[in-house]
């Protein structure tokens, strides 16, 4: 068992204040499983606050250096063991332009999208609408918008390259249907949540504010099945190791899309991730004590 864990939260990236939130929910979880545990909260994209001596680092950082291989490249080079994908798949993985490359190379369904620089936000859209415009690295559905009007395409195009270094945005085709999350925990699926929004639109107010989406559990079915298996097969094609959140679009006639693979997931005890692991036995304390365990450093 690693006595020193150091839960890493915080950072400068949009989702800094979600990322307190998982790290201290994760420290009060490390400590009722009874591991000595140093909540660690970053001002800056380095390890310049964590301290020497420390067996383990539980990864409670959502975007920016929590999840584009920053901080794991930074931890690799210390030899210290670290909850989540290495550097590679967390860089691979945030850039969703190149995720869907190496999911469409396995076969695996992406919606069908463009990217588009800031100075074509003038031009008219190049997708059957309703399309869906959000930043090529960002998560959280910060930028996100759903374009229904063509007069609305510009703006959608200015919000998501607000958000993003290079000024471009990824638009892609709207997928009608359900909004599902896969959990994989080393390697197997946890149970399918499937998340009710209102209107049908998973955006960042839905996430995160009170009573702002349902998460509820399909009956195990065969395309629940299926789509567990896709997420299991993503998670390998994208060498991800411990736990991941991937999210998908199903329609009504059983396709499945995945929309991105997380590599830093939510991780409070009502996240979706955390939440699926407790509908498959594992309590929040243990659900961290097992990511803990199988921490590693490199690719």
């Amino acid at each position: 068992m690693r006595q020193q864990v150091a839960v890493v939260m915080g950072g400068l990236s949009h989702e800094a204040e979600i990322s307190l939130r998982s790290g201290e929910a994760v420290t009060q979880a490390l400590r009722c499983a009874g591991y000595n545990v140093l909540p660690v909260r970053l001002t800056s994209e380095s390890l310049a606050e964590l301290p020497e001596g420390v067996d383990a680092v539980f990864i409670a950082l959502h975007g920016g250096y929590g999840e584009n291989g920053g901080i794991q490249r930074d931890l690799d080079v210390r030899q210290i063991p670290y909850t989540g994908p290495g550097a590679w798949t967390s860089a691979l993985c945030m850039n969703k332009v190149a995720t869907k490359e190496v999911l469409a190379q396995a076969g695996i369904q992406t919606p069908s999208g463009v990217t588009v620089p800031l100075a074509a936000a003038d031009l008219p859209c190049p997708l059957p609408l309703p399309a869906v415009v959000k930043p090529p690295q960002d998560g959280s559905s910060v930028g996100l918008s759903k374009v229904t009007e063509a007069s609305q395409w510009p703006e959608a195009i200015r919000l998501a390259c607000a958000q993003d270094s290079r000024q471009e945005a990824l638009a892609e085709v709207y997928i009608p249907g359900r909004e599902w999350a896969v959990g994989v925990v080393n390697g197997q699926a946890l149970p399918v949540i499937e998340i009710q929004a209102p209107g049908g639109w998973y955006d960042f107010q839905a996430k995160y504010a009170v009573g702002g989406s349902q998460h509820v559990y399909p009956e195990p079915s065969e395309l629940t099945q299926k789509v567990q298996r896709i997420a299991e097969q993503a998670y390998a094609v994208t060498r991800c190791r411990g736990a991941v959140r991937v999210d998908f679009r199903v329609t009504d006639e059983g396709e499945a899309y995945i929309l991105e693979i997380n590599t830093a997931p939510g991780c409070t005890a009502t996240s979706l991730l955390p939440e699926a692991a407790a509908r498959a036995g594992m309590t929040f304390p243990d659900f961290c004590a097992q990511l803990v365990e199988h921490a590693a450093f490199g690719d």
